[in-house]
């Protein structure tokens, strides 16, 4: 930034604060929620940052905006708020730029491209930093839902259960088919239920994963029983024309283990 023109803005600082502080206001649209004195608490820091960030070294500038919407990103506020602050506070200097009668006119073009450069650079800046903390927000729940889904449990000896909860896409489903091959050898499962009581919707692509699971298993020497088959998708696999003949199926997952100890060789009896 030019020499004059940063000197400029600190000469009118109040003026610049102010009149960014009247357009930024109706920023609070973005969440009614939030409370105004943290709203307005905020937008003095985010200000007086911009100011204060005008002749510091490009890398130090960089690490205080980066502080300062890290800590902003974790409470939950949007980007939006970090771009149209910065949009506004170009409108506010270019007006206060082009008002100053001392301000030399030949210089007018020159000035003004390095002024949306600046801004540009700044609202380039905490996309990157949004975007850096959505990916990585995102990588860690990915591998969350790794560790969680599909866990192949054994309930007795030769019998286990995968619960299956939630859409099950192309990636789920290959983890799944690997977890219930490991789980079949680890836990020398004789009988397997897959339990899809909390899968919203059976289609044609999630009948297909599931038949292959159940093809897989009885590679492997186990028997698996489909339970949790509730009225609304027994006749959504009708009308979709599903064959589910090649394996048990049973409504509730204790149908299912009477059925896996039956096939083991076992019931369950009453002591009373």
């Amino acid at each position: 930034m030019q020499p004059s023109v940063i000197e400029m803005m600190y000469s009118q600082r109040d003026e610049i604060i102010k009149q960014w502080k009247n357009e930024v206001a109706e920023l609070n649209q973005f969440d009614s929620t939030l409370p105004t004195n943290w709203f307005h608490e905020t937008n003095e820091k985010f200000v007086n940052l911009i100011m204060d960030t005008l002749d510091l070294e490009e890398n130090e500038a960089k690490e205080q905006f980066r502080s300062f919407a890290e800590r902003l990103m974790n409470a939950g506020w949007p980007l939006s708020y970090f771009t149209k602050g910065m949009q506004l506070f170009r409108r506010v200097l270019v007006q206060m730029l082009t008002s100053d009668e001392s301000f030399e006119s030949e210089k007018v073009f020159e000035t003004l491209n390095e002024v949306e450069r600046w801004v540009d650079g700044v609202i380039n800046q905490l996309v990157d930093e949004y975007t850096g903390s959505w990916e990585n927000t995102l990588h860690l729940q990915k591998l969350a839902l790794k560790e969680l889904s599909a866990p192949l449990i054994p309930v007795f000896e030769k019998i286990s259960v995968m619960p299956l909860v939630g859409t099950i896409d192309t990636e789920r489903a290959k983890l799944i088919m690997e977890n219930l091959l490991e789980g079949i050898i680890e836990h020398r499962s004789q009988v397997v239920l897959i339990d899809i009581t909390g899968v919203p919707v059976v289609d044609t692509m999630v009948a297909h994963h599931i038949i292959q699971a159940s093809e897989a298993v009885r590679l492997v020497g186990a028997e698996c029983i489909l339970v949790g088959i509730r009225p609304e998708i027994a006749q959504t696999i009708i009308n979709l024309g599903i064959d589910l003949r090649k394996f048990p199926t049973k409504s509730t997952l204790r149908k299912g283990i009477e059925t896996g100890l039956e096939l083991t060789q076992r019931k369950i009896v009453s002591t009373s």
